[in-house]
């Protein structure tokens, strides 16, 4: 899977499950490239968020809520994930 897809993907599930009014992914693998344990096809991914559903939760709970959501995305193709929430 290449970024392209894996950030519509992530997308399109937030979306469907979870009320958000506005999602922003960007690709910070660039940032990691040299890293030690860095894989190729396994991206880091910033995703910012704006839902008056998330910000009701505390930070755990709503990082849990997206962890899940993104279950599949995050055992296959995501190293590490950023998660801001407004």
């Amino acid at each position: 899977m290449n970024i392209d897809e894996l950030i519509t993907n992530v997308k399109k599930k937030i979306k469907k499950n979870i009320n958000i009014e506005n999602i922003l992914i960007e690709d910070k693998t660039f940032l990691h490239k040299n890293h030690p344990g860095h894989e190729n096809n396994k991206f880091h991914l910033k995703i910012t968020i704006k839902s008056d559903e998330l910000k009701k939760l505390n930070k755990i709970e709503s990082n849990k809520k997206i962890y899940k959501v993104l279950e599949v995305e995050l055992k296959n193709h995501i190293h590490s994930l950023q998660i801001l929430i407004n």
